[in-house]
């Protein structure tokens, strides 16, 4: 058998304000052909499938889109859970009756222990859950982590293990050892964090979300697909797709890569040269991608951000690399120190590209004699 594995779609997400939906619909559009060139028997999906608990219309309607092409035109078995960005009563709402189309969608916890058998397979569905659900259904209130309650969770799904088959576990958590992106958010409360590796050892492979960056984890087996598209800067440098994995003879699993519609990128350099045309042209730089910018510049920029959002129609964001100068520490002799009457006519020149006239001057003389003597 040969599945998909993907997760964390985040529909309705926004990027710095940003409107994703054409940036997702484009990736589901390469999943979709990712599927059919690869002949999958099915498409596993790991949770966060929309970015709110509350989606928007415009996020229901696309995931109602996606589901209507893998499942009801190509007819793709489509195995799902929820994550922690979703809502388990509003997602599984209607879920009786999807398996007549083999869709299954699992948003409960007792759901985990009804596998869900394709060829020489069973698939566990296991939906992001607090610990008071797993509390509630073992009715044992000293579940007080997480570890515990994914003890109790594996001990109950291996006693429904058909012997000869092979066992996917797919879930929505953090597991021991993984790196995390800006984008993620941390699941932590009551100890509800991170999930040993060896506790996952029962299952021939496990297809997990929430993560990502699809190579968080070291393990050959024990695999993020990562996000379908990169949603903050930190994750500029990594590669977007889908996992594809065989089961037989033995799990093998590959990668398919899916390329953003605009890229995310981070650039550094001077204010001067991002702001130049002929400098963008020659150095290649893509105007067009999500950007975040890194200046070198030290000084003061009126309106810097609003010049480089001219450059960058998709500006994101501006740091500086080495701080913001405000004033510079200079020592100067007695012999440097100008009298107020040179600094005055210093400025006034310096502000109007002219010089004091003589009656002026006169008249900034008497004012700063009268200024000396009320200082006495």
């Amino acid at each position: 058998m040969r599945f998909l594995h993907t997760a964390d779609w985040h529909l309705g997400r926004r990027l710095f304000g940003y409107d994703l939906y054409e940036e997702q619909r484009d990736a589901m559009r390469q999943l979709i052909e990712i599927a059919q060139e690869e002949k999958v028997d099915a498409v596993v999906v790991a949770g966060d499938l929309y970015d709110r608990q509350n989606p928007a219309e415009q996020a229901v309607a696309q995931l109602a889109d996606f589901i209507q092409e893998i499942n009801l035109e190509l007819k793709l078995p489509l195995l799902m859970i929820n994550g922690n960005h979703d809502s388990a009563v509003r997602l599984g709402v209607g879920n009786q009756w999807y398996q007549q189309t083999n869709f299954y969608l699992h948003t409960q916890l007792s759901q985990a222990f009804e596998p869900i058998e394709m060829e020489n397979v069973q698939f566990f569905l296991l939906p992001y859950f607090e610990l008071y659900e797993a509390r509630q259904f073992f009715e044992d209130d000293q579940i007080r982590t997480l570890e515990q309650a994914i003890t109790l969770v594996v001990e109950q799904m291996q006693k429904h293990f058909v012997a000869g088959k092979q066992h996917v576990l797919v879930a929505h958590f953090f597991a021991a050892g993984s790196q995390r992106s800006d984008s993620e958010t941390t699941i932590s409360v009551g100890g509800l964090d991170a999930v040993p590796i060896n506790l996952l050892a029962p299952f021939d492979y496990v297809a997990l979300g929430h993560v990502h960056n699809k190579d968080a984890l070291q393990q050959k087996l024990v695999r993020y697909s990562g996000s379908l598209l990169k949603f903050s800067l930190s994750e500029a440098h990594q590669t977007k797709g889908v996992l594809i994995v065989d089961t037989d003879p033995q799990i093998s699993v590959h990668f398919r890569p899916i390329k953003q519609l605009h890229e995310v990128q981070n650039i550094q350099g001077e204010f001067s040269d991002l702001t130049n045309n002929d400098y963008l042209r020659t150095h290649h730089v893509d105007q067009t991608a999500y950007t975040g910018i890194v200046l070198e510049d030290t000084n003061v920029i009126s309106n810097a951000s609003q010049y480089l959002r001219d450059k960058f129609p998709r500006f994101l964001m501006m740091s500086r690399a080495h701080g913001l100068a405000t004033y510079t520490e200079k020592k100067i002799t007695a012999s440097q120190l100008q009298s107020p009457l040179k600094l005055l006519s210093d400025f006034y020149e310096d502000a109007t590209q002219t010089t004091l006239s003589t009656a002026q001057k006169k008249v900034a003389e008497n004012a700063l004699k009268e200024a000396d003597e009320c200082d006495l």
